[in-house]
């Protein structure tokens, strides 16, 4: 597949959000030239003026002119602007005309899956690459499960269990998480039976064993997240589960919990992560790690290498909807991160416990 990589230039779809500002600096780092985007031409032209030298165009989710404008003469875009449910859909239009590909971060389950659903035949016949939720959500739990299963595309059962530190939620987390929950009508959403399940009951409750040092933690099951669907969009498995721990939903729930405080020049929180996801196939288990410092910090190099990748020729296929295990070589993927603040371990297949 030809290199677009000499045409470097990377829309950035709310570039000044919380996010967004990670994403422009990794680029930045990348070598690659982000064009700021966004609807609030104050702040894109505040966040010009840290990064000297920036194209700003400001664009509306709604305004589908200021929309092309913002993508022409770029090689891709990368929407970081929520709710998804409000902007995905606009930004790919825009992407489809422009016959460039599209990224974004979504955390919203429900947006994720609108877009696997209602672009398909779109990207196919524009020959672009659309990457829905290429985030610490639903990113790097796919990588990491595609990457346990070694080439095989079916498992018995898929575990995802999320151990953070602390979990402070930036604006665009609570407004997403308002808009799920107002999609959901209060109910849970819950991947069982190969399918997307709204449930009513009470999530349950109990212990994960995570890799030391964090040990066994109290953890709230079927706490559903962006990996669910881009696990399922390419690989089988009745169940795919859930877990995060306690304390961090106590915090992401709480109305008081304070935003991210930044602790070092790039600009992270203190937070930690470890994300532990174990497949069992038969009577064979794996497990794959990833640790880290900061989701939202994460998610620039995660999103960044997609990019890099997709401008290169590095992919398996173009013309479609996709998940990262999907068109990227996921262990290859995560090896490649290393550098970039991401620790990656994959383990030997063990007998079934």
């Amino acid at each position: 597949m030809e290199s677009n990589r000499a045409v470097a230039a990377v829309t950035v779809f709310g570039a000044y959000g919380h996010t967004g500002r990670f994403v422009v600096a990794e680029l930045l780092d990348r070598g690659l030239t982000p064009v700021l985007s966004g609807r609030d031409a104050g702040k894109l032209r505040a966040l010009a003026a840290e990064f000297p030298g920036l194209d700003v165009r400001p664009a509306s989710a709604d305004d589908p002119d200021a929309l092309d404008r913002a993508l022409a003469g770029a090689a891709a875009v990368i929407n970081c602007a929520g709710p998804f449910a409000e902007t995905s859909a606009p930004v790919i239009e825009a992407a489809l005309r422009a016959r460039i590909a599209y990224l974004d971060v979504a955390g919203e389950v429900e947006a994720v899956a609108d877009t696997f659903a209602d672009f398909a035949d779109r990207a196919r016949e524009a020959g672009i690459v659309v990457v829905p939720a290429m985030a610490f959500y639903g990113g790097l739990g796919d990588l990491l499960a595609t990457a346990a299963l070694g080439g095989a595309t079916a498992a018995d059962e898929i575990d995802i269990a999320f151990a953070l530190s602390s979990w402070q939620p930036t604006a665009g987390t609570r407004g997403s998480g308002r808009v799920s929950r107002s999609r959901r009508e209060g109910r849970r959403l819950v991947y069982a039976n190969g399918r997307l399940e709204l449930r009513t009951d009470a999530a349950p409750t109990g212990q994960w064993s995570f890799p030391a040092p964090v040990g066994d933690q109290d953890v709230i099951g079927e706490f559903t997240t962006t990996d669910t669907v881009t696990i399922a969009h390419h690989l089988s498995a009745p169940d795919i589960r859930t877990f995060m721990t306690t304390e961090a939903v106590k915090d992401v729930l709480a109305p008081d919990t304070a935003a991210p405080q930044p602790v070092d020049e790039r600009g992270r929180s203190a937070q930690t992560f470890l994300v532990d996801v174990t497949v069992r196939t038969g009577t064979a288990r794996r497990r794959a790690v990833a640790r880290g410092q900061d989701i939202y910090a994460v998610t620039a190099p995660l999103v960044v290498e997609a990019v890099g990748r997709i401008l290169d020729g590095r992919v398996k296929a173009a013309g479609l909807v996709a998940a990262p295990g999907e068109i990227f070589d996921a262990h290859a993927f995560l090896t490649a991160l290393a550098p970039h603040h991401l620790a990656y371990e994959l383990g030997a297949a063990e007998p079934r416990g």
